[in-house]
């Protein structure tokens, strides 16, 4: 018999439940959302709805944008999220009013505890404010907090949380300036 850290690491993290619906969610993805025409925001607004998501009127969720759980996504008004976007929210994730994540950034909510035998799954809920700008092929990791109107430059890695109205950018992410726009 195998021990229990063993049976635990073999384990899903997810409920039968949960795994049966993202099942027929990436079937509807693979099948509706994705070949959807390029300008259809109000299908694929609709697909993501039907699934769970929160969505703020005049979202553009792009067709070649991977969503893993429709049901941990909240968007606010005319967010943007471009194709090639990984929406990786085991937890979920909140984007505020007008935020846009550019092509190739990866919102990640997941990791695992490498420190146990177990491996066990850990989630944590990634938030964006209103304003913030993830620039293009970035990665945000589980639990970080970007703040209001904060801008990540290209090709970033941001694991601790982003002051509101700051330009960063980096491996690690840094702060580089403040951002000296503010919405009318």
């Amino acid at each position: 018999m195998q021990p229990a850290a063993a049976r635990a690491y073999l384990k899903p993290s997810f409920s039968l439940k949960n795994r049966m619906v993202r099942g027929l969610w990436n079937v509807m993805y693979a099948s509706v959302f994705r070949t959807s025409p390029r300008p259809a925001h109000g299908w694929r607004a609709l697909l993501l709805r039907l699934f769970g998501a929160k969505l703020g009127r005049e979202c553009r969720v792009y067709s070649r944008a991977v969503v893993w759980a429709p049901w941990n996504l909240e968007c606010g008004e005319q967010c943007g999220i471009a194709d090639g976007a990984i929406i990786y929210n085991q937890a979920p994730i909140r984007l505020g009013r007008r935020v846009t994540v550019s092509q190739g950034s990866h919102l990640c909510t997941g990791t695992h505890n490498y420190e146990s035998e177990g491996f066990e799954l850990i989630a944590r809920p990634i938030a964006l404010g209103d304003h913030a700008w993830i620039c293009a092929d970035c990665f945000v990791g589980p639990g970080v907090n970007i703040g209001e109107g904060a801008v990540v430059g290209a090709r970033s890695v941001v694991m601790r949380d982003v002051p509101a109205w700051t330009v960063c950018a980096g491996h690690p992410c840094r702060v580089i300036k403040q951002r000296n726009w503010r919405p009318a």
